[in-house]
């Protein structure tokens, strides 16, 4: 009688798909597109790049929490889709702790504070006088409802009592288009789209949300610097696989996503981009979500930012 023997291939034995919940050309695309290269060649296997854009990326990060938890389809989100998220929707469709096998975090990010180039308003503190002066003239768009976009610009208005109008899209991409055509006014979005619009001369950048400057935009002072206490966000962007992922697909995930964070190269347009590198492994990133989701939870009660 012939024995039959099944032998499991090694992961990854296919190609692996990254889902990112906003549309193409935004700060979440642009940093997958550094590391992509190096992690195919680390893993020895192709990595797919797909948006599912709605919804400040809950959309994207439904669609993974409910995949095959097999470390072939994985999630690449921020702030926003992770702890901001299940804090500002009465009803999220997921829960990010029970939900989601986290992978890896890799970077932390600050925002921008910026204006269309016709705002007249060369600083934070001019366009807070402007704002007050005339109230609802301002629209601020952000990359969805919900998000770190969004938040930051409420938390503004809560600490300088000036009021604008919020404008969602289904990304930030679209919500550059306007804010360059003048549609809307003001956004608060992450440092690499910021400088590069801004070195091109499309928006002018007045503020950074970090302690300290950003070397993105060095010439530009953080929003303490400005006068306004109390607004000090920085962000990240990590990734994650559905629950239930095996441990040794999870660890191999993660030692690929530290091998690729660890070059040289890497790190240096990182940081030019205007994150910075900031690699924590599964169990690392775990126990980091679990502290922010609550600090988020009360920076929207703070602001009294419930969505439906």
């Amino acid at each position: 009688m012939a024995l039959t023997f099944h032998v499991q291939a090694a992961f990854p034995d296919k190609p692996i798909k990254i889902i990112i919940g906003f549309p193409a050309g935004g700060p979440l695309d642009a940093h997958i597109r550094l590391l992509v290269d190096r992690l195919q060649s680390t893993l020895g296997q192709t990595v797919i790049v797909d948006y599912k854009a709605g919804a400040g990326g809950t959309v994207g990060a439904q669609f993974v929490a409910q995949s095959l938890p097999d470390g072939y389809t994985l999630l690449l989100a921020n702030t926003g889709t992770m702890v901001i998220n299940p804090a500002i929707y009465t009803k999220a469709p997921y829960d990010t702790l029970r939900d989601f096998q986290p992978i890896a975090r890799t970077a932390q990010q600050p925002l921008a504070l910026i204006v269309n180039k016709d705002v007249p308003a060369n600083s934070l503190k001019e366009l807070i006088t402007y704002a007050k002066a005339n109230p609802g003239k301002l629209n601020y768009g952000s990359a969805g409802n919900g998000g770190i976009s969004h938040l930051v610009p409420e938390m503004l208005k809560s600490e300088t009592g000036i009021f604008m109008v919020h404008i969602p899209f289904k990304g930030s991409a679209p919500a550059f288009t306007d804010l360059i055509a003048g549609h809307v006014q003001f956004m608060a979005e992450s440092v690499p789209q910021a400088a590069n619009y801004a070195k091109q001369g499309k928006v002018k950048a007045l503020a950074v949300t970090s302690a300290k400057r950003n070397v993105a935009l060095p010439n530009t002072p953080t929003v303490i610097e400005t006068g306004v206490a109390n607004l000090e966000v920085v962000g990240f962007y990590g990734i994650l696989a559905p629950k239930g992922t095996p441990p040794d697909v999870t660890n191999k995930l993660s030692q690929a996503f530290k091998e690729t964070l660890e070059s040289p190269e890497i790190q240096k347009r990182m940081i030019e981009q205007g994150a910075d590198p900031a690699f924590l492994n599964a169990d690392q990133f775990t126990k980091f979500l679990a502290t922010e989701m609550p600090r988020w939870a009360k920076v929207v009660n703070q602001a009294g930012a419930k969505l439906d």
